[in-house]
């Protein structure tokens, strides 16, 4: 039998786990993301071998004939799986699972179901069923990393949007709206990431877009974690980051 919980008020002390990072290419969104915790980085664009954290690529497995033997849909679960059962030492446990990037993940588990079914598309899967089948994948995969006690972040190329009228351009994810909003949903922090300059000249910047609540410095445990959020405009008030260059000293 359930036992709830006392009637009480709570005071969280809220700390961001999940990220979404977005920016150009080279702009230093995996550079960043590197830097947390003990990463894993489950990786889609064959880079893997000039990261310096460890990485598992990603991929739907084929046979001579095409066939689909081992589906990036299944790799994503035994991941998980492995994840929510690492043994050994602390400081030998993986605390941050990167995906780079989730445009790819959506790619392939779309992908997956069509090999899957012998069709070229979603579409081609009557009644909606291709779709429904992508979205369930999609959302369960994104509520079992929420559920790892890590920090999960995901990375999202750049694309620019210009108004014919005004000749404004503007900047967004490249992800998909549509799974975007699936993604964010369960975010704490969005993460743009830009440069400025040109070759050994550049700045690498970062700023917070979006955030959850408001979050307190002294609220988030992890020293790493905080002195890179640290490091993105319009994380922490300026009173914030006054208080933490006091501690500092």
């Amino acid at each position: 039998m359930i036992t709830l919980p006392k009637v009480e008020t709570l005071k969280p002390k809220s700390q961001p786990h999940n990220f979404f990072i977005w920016g150009e290419t080279m702009s230093g969104k995996s550079y960043f993301a590197s830097y947390f915790p003990n990463p894993l980085i489950l990786n889609t664009d064959g880079n893997s071998e000039q990261g310096q954290a460890p990485s598992i690529q990603i991929r739907n497995e084929r046979d001579q004939n095409g066939k689909l033997t081992h589906s990036a849909i299944q790799q994503l679960d035994d991941i998980i799986v492995a994840l929510q059962n690492q043994k050994g030492s602390e400081d030998q446990q993986f605390k941050t699972v990167v995906v780079d990037v989730i445009d790819d993940i959506c790619v392939m588990i779309e992908q997956a179901i069509c090999l899957e079914n012998g069709v070229q598309s979603l579409a081609d899967i009557a009644y909606g069923k291709g779709y429904a089948m992508f979205n369930a994948a999609l959302q369960q995969f994104v509520m079992d990393l929420k559920a790892l006690p890590m920090n999960v972040i995901y990375i999202s190329r750049e694309i620019s949007i210009t108004d014919e009228d005004t000749n404004r351009t503007t900047f967004k994810q490249s992800l998909k709206d549509k799974y975007y909003n699936i993604v964010n949903g369960n975010c704490d922090l969005v993460i743009r990431t830009s440069k400025i300059g040109q070759g050994q000249n550049i700045t690498y910047m970062r700023e917070v877009k979006a955030v959850r609540t408001k979050y307190d410095p002294e609220n988030i445990t992890d020293k790493r974690v905080l002195q890179l959020l640290e490091s993105c405009q319009g994380m922490f008030t300026k009173d914030q980051m006054e208080k933490l260059k006091k501690g500092d000293k």
